[in-house]
Formats: C-alpha cells, sequence, structure tokens
C-alpha cells in the first residue's frame, strides 16, 4: 500500500534533473557522455563575489539570518531593480530566498487557491506547471511555434483568459527557447491585462543579462499599469554563475512581499547567511563585470546555429538570450534509427543520450513536444564533439 501523499504521487520529476542524473549514471558505467541538459554556467564564481564571501567567514557570519533577507542585501536588491530595470521598490517589497525556485514557490502557495488557473505560455520553464498543481492550481498552456520565436501574442492570452484565471508566469529571457519579449511585445499583453486587474502576473527574469539584442531588458512591471500587478523574480544564479550559492528574490506588492514572508518563515526561514553576503558584493557591482561570460555565450550560441544547420532534420530560429537553442526535431517522428522508432522528443533526446552519449532535454517537459532542449552552457570543444556526436547518430 503506498503511504506517499497524492500530492507528491503526482509530482513529475524535473525533467534536466532527471536527465542529469541518467548522464550521471552513464558516466559512472565509464561512457564519455557530454552535458548539454543542464542550465548551469560553466564559469567559475567571479573572485570578487568569492572574496566577499570569505570575508563574511572571517567576520563570523554565522548566525540565522532575516526570514526575508538581510536589510542591506535588500538594499542592493533595490538599487539593483533601479538601475537595471528603472522600477522602484522599498524594502517591505523584497523577500530573499534559498533560489529563484523558492521564490516561485512561495508566490504560488501565497496566491492561488483550488481551481484557480494559471496562464503558461509554451514553452515555460520546466517547473512552473508542478509548481502550480502543488498549490492546487491549474496550468493553462498557450502553445507557441519556432515560427513566432516560441512567443505568445496578445490575441492568445485574450483567448486563454476566464474567470477562473488568477495568474500568468513567464520566463524572458525565456528558459528553455532564449526568447526575449522586447517592450512592444509586452506592452501588447500588457493591453490585455490592464481589463483584467485581477490576474497577476509572475515575469521570471533570471537571464536577464544574458541577452545579445544590444537592447535593455525589458520588465512586465515597467509597462503602464502593470507595476501593481507583477511579481518580478530574479536571482544571481545564471548571469554571475552562482548556480549552487541558491540565492533569489522577489520585487513585489508589499502585501504579496509579505505573505511571501509569512511562508518562507515556516518553510526555510532565512537564506543562508554567507551566501547572502556575497550576494551584496554581486549587485552592488556594475553588472559589465559579468559581459566576459555573455560573450562567450554569444560565441557558442552562433557555433551551435551553424553546426546543427548541417544537420537535416533540425529546424532552429535564432535565441536572443539564456544559453539554449530550441530545435523542433519533429522531422525525425515516425523514422526508424538503428533499430529504434522516433515516435516524440522525449524517444529523441534518449536516443541521443544512448547512440551519441550527449544529453539533451526532451521538449516535453517544457510543454512542446516538438523540440528539444541544448544548452550551450559548455566549453566550446564539448559543443563540437556533441553535434558531431549527433550528427553521425542521425546519419
Amino acid at each position: 500500500m503506498n503511504q506517499l501523499s497524492e500530492r507528491i504521487t503526482n509530482m513529475s520529476t524535473s525533467a534536466t534533473l532527471a536527465m542529469a542524473a541518467k548522464a550521471r549514471e552513464l558516466r559512472a558505467e565509464g561512457k564519455d557522455i557530454i552535458g548539454l541538459s543542464l542550465g548551469e554556467p560553466d564559469f567559475n564564481t567571479p573572485d570578487f563575489i568569492k572574496d566577499a564571501a570569505i570575508e563574511a567567514v572571517n567576520d563570523n557570519y554565522n548566525s540565522y539570518s532575516p526570514v526575508d533577507g538581510y536589510v542591506d542585501l535588500k538594499e542592493a536588491v533595490i538599487t539593483k531593480f533601479k538601475r537595471d530595470n528603472k522600477l522602484t521598490y522599498t524594502l517591505p517589497q523584497i523577500v530573499v530566498s534559498t533560489g529563484a525556485k523558492q521564490s516561485l514557490y512561495n508566490i504560488a502557495q501565497v496566491m492561488l487557491n483550488k481551481g484557480d488557473e494559471v496562464i503558461l505560455p509554451c514553452p515555460y520553464w520546466v517547473s512552473y506547471s508542478d509548481i502550480v498543481k502543488v498549490a492546487e492550481g491549474v496550468p493553462v498552456e498557450v502553445k507557441t511555434s519556432i515560427d513566432t520565436d516560441f512567443k505568445m501574442t496578445a490575441a492568445q492570452l485574450e483567448a486563454a483568459i476566464t474567470p477562473k484565471t488568477k495568474m500568468l508566469w513567464f520566463s524572458s529571457p525565456c528558459n528553455p527557447s532564449g526568447s526575449l519579449y522586447s517592450k512592444e511585445e509586452l506592452e501588447a499583453l500588457a493591453k490585455v491585462l490592464v481589463k483584467h486587474p485581477n490576474i497577476y502576473v509572475v515575469s521570471d527574469e533570471i537571464y536577464e543579462h544574458i541577452n545579445y539584442t544590444g537592447k535593455p531588458h525589458a520588465s512586465m512591471a515597467g509597462i503602464d499599469g502593470m507595476f501593481n500587478n507583477t511579481i518580478t523574480v530574479n536571482g544571481v544564479s545564471k548571469a554571475f554563475a552562482m548556480t549552487g550559492w541558491r540565492v533569489g528574490f522577489i520585487g513585489a506588492p508589499d502585501w504579496i512581499a509579505r505573505a511571501c514572508n509569512k511562508m518562507q518563515g515556516q518553510v526555510t526561514s532565512g537564506t543562508n547567511c554567507i551566501a547572502q553576503r556575497a550576494v551584496i558584493t554581486a549587485l552592488n557591482a556594475d553588472p559589465s563585470v559579468v559581459n566576459y561570460m555573455i560573450d562567450e555565450f554569444k560565441v557558442r550560441r552562433d557555433m551551435v546555429l551553424n553546426l546543427l544547420e548541417d544537420i537535416e532534420g533540425f529546424n532552429t530560429n535564432t535565441p536572443e538570450g539564456a544559453f539554449y537553442v530550441f530545435p523542433d526535431i519533429s522531422f525525425f517522428f515516425g523514422k526508424t534509427l538503428r533499430g529504434k522508432t522516433i515516435n516524440n522528443a522525449t524517444d529523441f533526446s534518449l536516443y541521443i543520450l544512448e547512440e551519441a552519449l550527449v544529453a539533451t532535454v526532451t521538449g516535453d517537459a517544457f510543454g512542446n513536444p516538438n523540440c528539444i532542449r541544448i544548452s550551450y552552457a559548455a566549453s566550446q570543444d564539448q559543443i563540437k564533439e556533441a553535434i558531431k556526436r549527433i550528427k553521425e547518430a542521425l546519419s
């Protein structure tokens, strides 16, 4: 008899983490796996940030931190929002969490009641759907395609809204597609949303600095009429190569922030004290300090796209941000390769793992069953070798 809760039994395993685990198993068997599945920069955390953490250790930061973050860290977050996004928040509107994923979980738990609908433009980040479901919300998927750069239109948004719609969640730049909503595209969505003042938006901007357009990042909270209905989620994991430090944060209307603080106080309490001290230094730095990473990611993006052009059946667009390409590989559906029939993106990604020894992630996990996600947060040599192997496995 299953003694586990229905909540955990019905929850999906994170596909990105599952693929990483599968890759580790194969490596343990002695196989040379190239990992292009995880959304994790392959750079080290910059030295000036590490130095700040060492200083915090030496200064004996070892006590419980405030649930919503140290005041001087929240002040650094406020400075960052003002400098980078032209958004003005106050201390009660900021909550620091153990990674942006916890921020998202907090939001779902404090905002959603059973049956509330949450619009998710597809593809969406792998955990959105299950975080919504755990809060007894109902994910409403809005399908997009590579032909529109995987972006939802205002007309699609309007058509998805029902009397039960409570929230819209999206990321820009997007994980997994790398798509970036321009200010004009956000304004078009906002024209729909302002007609529905009871709908709240989660704008996940964790990849904000990894932007190849040369244009400033556009935040939904900065669009006319949207500030009081938008929860901006961000963190330091991607731009500062600090994934394992686990620090994320929100800027939100104070009543929502207070609720998130209350929720977090019963779950994890305050974020790691040493990591918080390091993040103060990271956020107070000029964002240009990480340009060397972004420049390298752009080189890799172009390399991946050029190499994939030589493989029949890969339909790609040009992502404007993040460090992923999201090719449509439906060309292969129904085909048999080396005795294995490819029926969907999951079959394809497993085939690539087993035959090419390259780990990717199925688009099924992101709400788009025609695609796979390829992360180029790996060295140029690894990328070249990986795509060479994929080409051979498909020939």
